[in-house]
């Protein structure tokens, strides 16, 4: 990312050699969390630390006694966040500290998701990576200062102590540098695409794609492996107008070890949100729901491409776990997420099993296979047990054990049932908002799967679920970020019109109706209204501080940029409606930001995926 005056990088590095030690005077301030209707803000509010809720008030109170604001930015299903907490902010002398220094404000990044992003960006930036628990010090005027992910509580104090003595002796010069450190943008430029560029951005995403590709796990990276669903979905769809059997073969190596491994759920279904080493054995144990979402659209369109029942049975399975584990109320929507800690605060432990306790639960036959075929012969890998992972099939099973294939199977199909029924008893907390743009992204994944599979019960889960979002969520002119508690919650963002417009066109696309590409024409218009003008992109339509100023490029993240995807949309819907204006406006948008297009395309792939799109409609 180039940025001027100076880098972000630089930034962090001075502050970093800066930090050292002061007090100013307290202030009091009183918690503002109990009872809040996210389930994670309201899990602070019983914290020592006086968390403040994001709001005029809070930044104009910043302002007015010139002190940081301490973004702390989490969410409900994210395991150290609850360890950051534990840690630091239920301890007395951390909390009193940060109260009477600091504005301290609890984020939950799904009602938040313009400002999560856009710190998120600032810390890739500065430190190279980012994440969660993520805490950025953002000055009184609006722009971030620095930023620091998870930290044990005596380096967490240190950074607090020495960043407010910095703050005390250079705040106008810290308030320069962090001003000089943002992000500027050029705008939209003319309504059409040069082919060749465009095919050189697919290019380098495709050998970005091989050069970063784990060639014996699958994935990308070498250390942590998350789905990556934006860069897959793009390399997929390469592969239907280019052949390339290297990277056919790396996406088949990924599809097959994401599913054959700990990133999935085999025992219940659904996917993990990512694994903590290279080769998929150990889950970080969360579920999104847009996680699910997507990998069950993307093994959709994979066995569309390349033909094999397994990709087929993957995303069925996916679809299935979604409606009948995340369903939220009413039935018709689903909630955002399943935790990563069990009801004991265990972490996946909803997931794991003690030999001890598949003993009291099955035959000793049973006992046997399952031991077998999931392989636990070997000392638990997880310090509370071992989590399903099936190393042996049931033709191995019965050579074994001397049974019959039938025998085999029936022994395995009633063991994992028994288990099934056992683990559905135990404690596994919720976050019940039910957030629109991640059901936009499962109305899509349904409504898609219903065409595809011609299962009658996707097209009704689906139509439900379009129902819902146009009765609770879109008020005709608006959509609302989601529902927490029974009540609108949450700041409205890009990405909610962009799902759910995708969403709404998937269902249109099922039904064939005029009056359903109408009612996706209606949200994708407001969308362009909202958040795209002369200065680029806005992630939300009101901003409270500086550092969500408009830009050109939204990149890739767990979910697809949201911006490409409303490019993406539009395009398709103004093939149907032969809307030129509204093609113009897209292609508009796309042509924008080709200095970064040319360096990181990789991170930017469903843009480019966009574009490819606009050139196959032209």
């Amino acid at each position: 990312m180039r940025l001027p005056r100076i880098g972000c990088r630089t930034l962090q590095w001075l502050v970093a050699v800066w930090l050292c030690c002061a007090i100013t005077p307290a202030f009091a301030l009183a918690n503002q969390l109990a009872g809040h209707a996210s389930p994670y803000l309201a899990l602070h509010g019983e914290d020592p630390v006086a968390w403040q809720q994001w709001t005029p008030a809070t930044v104009a109170r910043a302002r007015r006694e010139n002190k940081l604001i301490f973004l702390s930015i989490g969410y409900f299903s994210c395991h150290w966040c609850h360890v950051m907490q534990r840690e630091s902010y239920k301890h007395a002398v951390i909390a009193k500290f940060l109260n009477r220094h600091f504005i301290p404000v609890k984020i939950d990044r799904e009602l938040e998701p313009a400002l999560d992003a856009r710190m998120i960006a600032f810390a890739e930036a500065t430190r190279g990576m980012g994440g969660w628990p993520l805490n950025v010090f953002v000055t009184p005027d609006g722009h971030p200062l620095y930023a620091i992910l998870y930290a044990p509580p005596e380096e967490f104090f240190a950074v607090l102590q020495r960043l407010q003595a910095l703050w005390t002796a250079q705040d106008e010069r810290l308030k320069q540098l962090a001003r000089g450190a943002a992000v500027t943008s050029q705008g939209p430029g003319k309504p059409r695409l040069d082919a060749a560029v465009v095919q050189t951005y697919s290019a380098k995403i495709v050998r970005d794609a091989l050069v970063l590709a784990d060639s014996f796990h699958g994935g990308f990276g070498e250390e942590s492996k998350f789905p990556s669903v934006p860069q897959l979905e793009f390399l997929l769809s390469h592969l239907t107008s280019a052949e390339n059997r290297e990277l056919e073969k790396f996406l088949l190596l990924t599809l097959d070890q994401m599913a054959a491994n700990a990133l999935q759920d085999h025992l219940g279904g659904g996917f993990f949100r990512y694994t903590v080493d290279p080769s998929w054995e150990t889950p970080h144990f969360e579920k999104m729901l847009y996680d699910n979402a997507l990998l069950a659209r993307l093994y959709l369109r994979a066995w569309r491409q390349f033909g094999k029942p397994g990709h087929k049975a993957i995303a069925m399975r996916t679809l299935d776990f979604m409606a009948s584990h995340m369903r939220g109320d009413p039935a018709t929507a689903f909630i955002a997420a399943l935790s990563a800690v069990d009801a004991r605060d265990v972490e996946g432990g909803y997931y794991l099993w003690s030999k001890g306790e598949l003993k009291k639960l099955l035959t000793p036959e049973a006992f046997r296979a399952i031991v077998l075929a999931w392989g636990f012969t070997e000392p638990p890998p997880f310090e509370h047990g071992y989590l399903p992972i099936p190393t042996m099939s049931a033709v191995e099973v019965a050579q074994e054990m001397k049974l019959t294939v039938a025998q085999a199977q029936s022994l395995l199909a009633g063991a994992e049932a028994k288990l099934r029924q056992a683990r559905g008893k135990r404690g596994l907390p919720r976050d019940t908002k039910v957030i629109a743009g991640w059901n936009g992204l499962a109305l899509a994944a349904f409504a898609e799967a219903a065409r595809l599979t011609g299962e009658k019960r996707y097209r009704q889960t689906a139509g439900g679920l379009r129902d819902y979002l146009m009765r609770a969520l879109w008020d005709g002119q608006a959509l609302h970020r989601s529902v927490a508690g029974g009540k609108p919650a949450g700041r409205v963002s890009l990405e909610d019109y962009a799902y759910v417009a995708d969403g709404l066109l998937a269902w249109a696309t099922l039904t064939g109706k005029r009056a359903d590409y109408a009612v996706a024409g209606r949200v994708v218009d407001q969308a362009w209204r909202r958040f795209y003008g002369r200065d680029g992109w806005r992630l939300a339509e009101h901003s409270l501080i500086e550092a969500e100023a408009p830009q050109d490029l939204l990149a890739d993240g767990p979910m697809p940029a949201p911006s490409a995807v409303l490019a993406a949309v539009s395009l398709r819907l103004a093939a149907v409606t032969n809307d030129r204006k509204l093609r113009d406006r897209a292609l508009a948008a796309l042509n924008s930001g080709h200095e970064r297009l040319a360096a990181e395309a990789f991170w930017y792939a469903t843009h480019v995926a966009a574009m490819t799109l606009a050139l196959r409609t032209h």
